[in-house]
Order: C-alpha cells, then sequence, then structure tokens
C-alpha cells in the first residue's frame, strides 16, 4: 500500500507471514532518491540503445543507399573505374562538373566524411567498418581563388547518384588527404558495355575540361603551397601585373628592334614557321644592370601577348620546374619568366653544392624536352650574364637570343624624365641639367629621382614647378648622403 508521511513516500507491505532472514519486515521505504536513481537508469539504457541504433544505422545507410539506386544489385559486382588528378587543377574539375553529367540526370546528392586519415573512396562507402565506414554529411566546401570576381566553390567529398535512361551510375570525388595528395574521382557502374561507355564519355570530359583550363588559361600565375590571407585556397596564384604601354618601353632602338623581331614578330609567324616544319618555342635572354627595364620590358610584352599564359617563376621555386612545365605546355602558347637566372643556372665551376647542379640540370633538361611544335617561349633575365653556365647560354635551342639592356643614352633619358616627372612642371633648363647630370644611371633611377625632386618641391610650398635646388638636394640625398650602397641599390651606375 502506498502513503504519504514527514518522510515522503512510503510503501507498506503486508505479509500474510514472515520470511526468516528477509529484510521485507513490515514496511520497506522507497525514498525520491530511489525513484530517481531508476529513472536515470531506464533513460541511460534508452540512450544506450539509440545509440547502437544510430551506430549500425550509420555504417549501414550510404550503403543502403546505393542498393537502393542500384535497385538490389550486388554492391561488389560494380565496376569501379579510378582516376587520380593534381590538386591545383580541382578549380577546372570542379567548375565543368555540370558538363561532365550530361546527358545524365542528377538523382541525388550528398557529402561524405570518415574518421580515417585515409582518402574516402568507394569502399568506405559501402564498409561496415569502425574506422573504415564513410558517413553522409552535408556536403561541405572549399573556395578556390583563380583571381576572377568569385572563387570557385569545390565540394570538399561529394557523391552523385546519376541515372542515364535506366543505367544507374555513382560518381565519387575525393578531396586530397594526409595519405592521398591528389585529387581522386571514381565511378561505379553496373557491368555491362553500357556502364563502360558512359564511364569513358564522363571520363573524356573530364579530359576536355582540363585541356581547356578555363581557371587559368591567358592568365599570369604561379603556383604557391599555402592559403591566401583571405583563407582560400590558393594552389595557382593568379596575378595582376601593372599595364605597361608601347610608349612606356624606353629603350635604345636596337633593343626595340631585337624586341619586336624576336617576340612580337615570332609569335605573329609562329604559324607560319610551323607549317614549315619549323619550332614553335624561344628562348631569350634579358641581361644588363639592374634597374634597365628587364623586368618593366616583361610586364609590356606580357600585356601584348593576348590569349598567352605567364608563369613567373622565382629562383626559390625552381623545384617545382617539372610542375611549371606541366602547366606551360597544358596552358600554351605560353611564357615562362625566370627571373635572376644566375642563381640557378651559373657556370658549374663557381657551384658550391651539387643540389645547384641537381637545379640546373632539371633547367637544361626541361628546355630540351619541349617538343619543336610547343608553343612556349622561355624569358630569362639576370644581371650577370658572365655568370651563367655555357650550356645554357652558348647552345643553340636553349637561348636563342641575348637581348641587352644597357644605360638609357641621353635621348632615353630625356623621354625617361618626361614620363616620370608626370604632371610635374620641368622647363627647358633643368630638363637639360637633369639629362646631363644622370649619364650612365638606370631608368630605376630617374624614376627615383622625379619622385624625390618632386618631394623637395612640395617641402618649399613651390607647387609643381621644379626649380635647380630641388634637383640639387634630390641628387646630394641619392649619391652622397646614402654612400656607396645607397648608389648601387638605386642603379647610379658609375
Amino acid at each position: 500500500m502506498l502513503g504519504f508521511s514527514d518522510g515522503g513516500v512510503t510503501l507498506e507491505c503486508k505479509q500474510s507471514g514472515r520470511v526468516a532472514g528477509s529484510h521485507l519486515d513490515g514496511e520497506y521505504p522507497i525514498t525520491i532518491v530511489d525513484v530517481i536513481v531508476g529513472v536515470a537508469v531506464l533513460f541511460f539504457l534508452g540512450w544506450i540503445a539509440s545509440q547502437v541504433r544510430r551506430f549500425f544505422s550509420d555504417r549501414y545507410a550510404i550503403a543502403n543507399r546505393l542498393k537502393k539506386h542500384f535497385r538490389g544489385t550486388d554492391l561488389l559486382s560494380l565496376h569501379v573505374t579510378e582516376r587520380s588528378f593534381p590538386p591545383r587543377i580541382r578549380a577546372d574539375v570542379h567548375r565543368s562538373i555540370p558538363e561532365l553529367f550530361a546527358p545524365a540526370e542528377v538523382i541525388d546528392f550528398f557529402g561524405v566524411g570518415c574518421e580515417s586519415y585515409h582518402q574516402i573512396d568507394f569502399q568506405s562507402l559501402i564498409s561496415t567498418g569502425m574506422m573504415e565506414a564513410a558517413k553522409a554529411t552535408s556536403p561541405q566546401y572549399e573556395d578556390i581563388d583563380v583571381g576572377e570576381d568569385e572563387p570557385i566553390r569545390c565540394v570538399q567529398n561529394g557523391v552523385w547518384l546519376l541515372r542515364e535512361d535506366r543505367l544507374p551510375i555513382v560518381v565519387l570525388l575525393s578531396a586530397p588527404a594526409a595519405a592521398g595528395p591528389y585529387l581522386k574521382l571514381q565511378i561505379a557502374v553496373p557491368p555491362g558495355v553500357e556502364g563502360e561507355a558512359a564511364t569513358r564519355r564522363i571520363f573524356q570530359a573530364i579530359e576536355s575540361a582540363i585541356e581547356r583550363a578555363p581557371s587559368y588559361r591567358g592568365k599570369i600565375v604561379s603556383l604557391e603551397q599555402e592559403s591566401s590571407y583571405q583563407g582560400m585556397t590558393v594552389g595557382i596564384r593568379v596575378h595582376q601585373l601593372s599595364t605597361v604601354d608601347r610608349d612606356q618601353v624606353i629603350l635604345p632602338a636596337k633593343t626595340v628592334a631585337l624586341l619586336d623581331r624576336n617576340v612580337l614578330g615570332f609569335v605573329e609567324r609562329r604559324d607560319e614557321l610551323t607549317e614549315l616544319g619549323m619550332s614553335s618555342r624561344k628562348g631569350l635572354l634579358f641581361y644588363g644592370p639592374p634597374g634597365t627595364g628587364k623586368t618593366h620590358t616583361i610586364h609590356y610584352l606580357i600585356g601584348a601577348l593576348s590569349g598567352h599564359t605567364t608563369l613567373l617563376i622565382t629562383a626559390e621555386q625552381i623545384g617545382l620546374l617539372g610542375e611549371y612545365m606541366v602547366l606551360a605546355r597544358l596552358l600554351q602558347p605560353s611564357i615562362v619568366i625566370i627571373e635572376d637566372a644566375d642563381l640557378i643556372a651559373r657556370e658549374r665551376s663557381e657551384m658550391q653544392q651539387a643540389c645547384e647542379e641537381v637545379l640546373l640540370n632539371r633547367l637544361l633538361n626541361e628546355m630540351d624536352g619541349l617538343k619543336e611544335d610547343a608553343r612556349v617561349i622561355f624569358v630569362l633575365t639576370t644581371n650577370r650574364p658572365e655568370m651563367l653556365e655555357p650550356a645554357l647560354s652558348a647552345r643553340p635551342g636553349r637561348i636563342d637570343q641575348a637581348i641587352e639592356f644597357p644605360y638609357p643614352d641621353a635621348e632615353g633619358r630625356a623621354k625617361l624624365i618626361e614620363l616620370y616627372a608626370g604632371d610635374a612642371v620641368v622647363s627647358p633648363e633643368i630638363r637639360e641639367q637633369l639629362i646631363d647630370r644622370t649619364e650612365g644611371v638606370s631608368p630605376a633611377f630617374i624614376k627615383e629621382l622625379m619622385r624625390r625632386t618632386t618631394q623637395f618641391c612640395f617641402e618649399r610650398e613651390g607647387g609643381r614647378d621644379f626649380k635647380a635646388s630641388d634637383v640639387d638636394q634630390a641628387l646630394e640625398e641619392m649619391l652622397v648622403s646614402g654612400g656607396t650602397l645607397n648608389r648601387r641599390l638605386l642603379g647610379a651606375g658609375e
């Protein structure tokens, strides 16, 4: 009998007799604590049961979807074809997905995750193991910067269930992982000629998309190892260089003629040369003192050669030269720029470590390895041409033309003063003084001289009108106050 008292709830047990040694003698009180404990035990057992159900449900969830999609076909009998792609082309693969699946219909799409550090594959979709099984999740995306207004949104790991007429198809795209550094695409189809044909069609569509390479073709790119400051993945960085017009390229007439014939003229006549069986690749060496306009001219050529993809290679990236050359062939017509080539291609006798010679040999082999019909132009720059390995600079077929960038003559200095003075007022007398006093200096020196002279002009509240005193102060600061090192840094020449 249930009763209430000041001590709480009590349960009165009426017995007809007494059991020897029993604790049930008269009344056995049950407190509120006992009730709470009992309820907690029931909830715990229920939670355990739900987790067990969830465990087995998760392990079989994707497999059940696949069985339903393949209409009861044994999943172990499916034909799975796999291809791996470099992670740097993820953007091109993802932006072409709509055309990859046509004319098939997308029945379902979902993300997948796995507790294992291994890359997700089709086996993990149908596995029920503790660590190997993949779980269906909401799709997770990663933004990849390709130098456009909007990044390319790429799914991390995704599964598409397709149907082409009556043929069921499953496509699994797996992002690179610690144990799988490549982008992996797997296609699962029932055995038979229809499934094989659908698999070939999808892979051919991917090949076509990669060859078009719309994300990077015609742009200025370099290979990067880290993410951008905006948090987006940057496997290939797209650069935006300042535009340089033809009238801003101030060089001796001889140098301009060589540039026109060996770069612009060569590209214009490339098809005709190729038809005659002549090589469509080219190697150029720009050499001269620092600040004489080598990089400036490269910016002009990049803008003038519309439709060409430009690959910028710094000395510390030469270890990636093989991958750069793959891109150069994929994205041709292309221009490969290697600045300060003497850092990696100096004469063998000057090398101190074996790895330096390895890098040099890699450069030589890559330049030799291009086919004659490769539409690739190499442009190497150096401030110290005498340091270059003769196998690079003195062998036709690697470097076809060396172009010198000397210090500007009087005519060139006059044009540079006019260009870099901008809207400042430079009288004929001041201009003549500047031309005379800048003999033997680089264009970079003249550019900085114009800026400092303008600053001194502002400081004396002279507006934009140059005075001789402004020029004197600027030259004194650049040539005298900074010492010999400052003169070298600014390209003061002799």
